[in-house]
């Protein structure tokens, strides 16, 4: 708040708020809920500073990714999207702020652009770990369709889906006395590009229209599609005689899959981390996108049981699939590796001699 990086409005979780802020005084907006277009961080970053009481209109792919991405990540306020711990003082001056102990994950409210499945209820309804005799259990918010949700709007909201280098990215259309058009995040490149145009046809009888903006569009020279991309990168393994490194945006599931393409063309075998493969298992029997099918594991130097969610998930269905560092350092050339900047530190144990490494993460949309 100090450092201008959340707007001064009285529309934030009180038990966030420590004794030397006062926000009172700040504007309290009557947000009747929040319309979340992609589950890209720099679009539900810090949702998790919100009032509990203000809920999330997402299509059925976000509201999955983002509690995956909880899920599997390192708890922070940045990340808390799909549940959080309620959090109170623990010093005399009411500064430092902690997790209340023994209370439960309080998860939040959520309303799906489509009819949610039984199958997203219920995942929205535990966190993987939470059956231990001392673990904190997940009190699940409620789930239901936009269209069902008894939200008291001045005017009538339609999703719309478009194509990104995410699942589940929406744009909206609000109808009243004036006709509101917001964008997203979309482009017109990917195999979803009918979905975007579609929503560039309905848009057009807008008044008003939001959008990102940040691109307007390349020139000639740099237009690409996904299909030139993955040509690019096909020849690009196809040269290669050695351990193929893939580095590329976080779950943009569609270039992952054109490299599963390119590996099973190339005969090789793609192994990502497991954490992606949470991620895939979840879309895939959740909401019907995105497959499993053929990908192998990288089997981290780690303990698996302190992870509760490969523990529980991916180790208890793919156990079969993971590859350590071993079995590709002696056949570099049978792999392709999904990894990002991230996970660069694993090169340690694999110790290859040589190789190729292809970056094709996008710019910004």
């Amino acid at each position: 708040m100090y450092l201008g990086l959340l707007p001064r409005l009285n529309i934030y979780r009180p038990d966030l708020i420590p004794s030397d802020l006062s926000i009172s005084s700040f504007p309290s907006l009557p947000v009747s809920a929040v319309l979340l277009s992609h589950a890209h961080m720099d679009h539900c970053g810090n949702i998790g500073m919100l009032r509990k009481d203000i809920p999330l209109v997402a299509s059925a792919e976000s509201i999955v990714i983002m509690k995956g991405m909880q899920d599997s990540g390192v708890s922070s306020l940045e990340t808390d999207t799909a549940y959080f711990s309620p959090r109170q003082p623990s010093d005399e001056m009411g500064l430092y702020l902690s997790s209340v102990a023994g209370m439960s994950y309080q998860g939040r409210d959520f309303c799906s652009t489509e009819e949610p499945s039984p199958a997203l209820a219920a995942f929205l309804s535990r966190k993987p770990g939470q059956d231990g005799k001392r673990a904190k259990k997940l009190e699940p918010g409620r789930c239901c369709c936009l269209e069902e949700s008894g939200l008291s709007l001045p005017f009538e909201v339609s999703a719309h889906p478009v194509d990104h280098s995410i699942p589940g990215a929406t744009a909206y259309i609000l109808r009243g006395e004036k006709t509101v058009a917001y964008t997203g995040d979309f482009r017109l490149h990917g195999r979803n590009e009918s979905s975007s145009r579609e929503f560039i046809r309905q848009a057009k009888e807008a008044s008003i229209l939001i959008t990102e903006g940040t691109r307007a569009g390349p020139t000639e020279e740099e237009r690409t599609s996904e299909r030139s991309v993955c040509q690019a990168c096909q020849e690009s393994v196809e040269s290669s005689t050695g351990l193929v490194i893939a580095d590329f945006s976080p779950r943009n599931f569609e270039r992952l899959e054109s490299f599963q393409d390119i590996a099973r063309k190339s005969g090789r075998r793609l192994v990502a981390m497991a954490k992606d493969v949470y991620m895939l298992h979840c879309l895939q029997n959740i909401c019907g996108s995105c497959s499993t099918d053929e990908i192998g594991i990288y089997s981290e130097i780690t303990d698996r049981s302190r992870r509760k969610w490969e523990h529980e998930v991916v180790a208890s269905y793919y156990a079969d699939r993971y590859v350590d560092h071993a079995a590709i350092r002696e056949s570099p050339q049978d792999y392709i590796l999904c990894f990002s900047f991230f996970d660069m530190k694993h090169l340690l144990d694999i110790k290859p001699e040589g190789g190729t490494y292809i970056y094709s993460a996008c710019e910004a949309f």
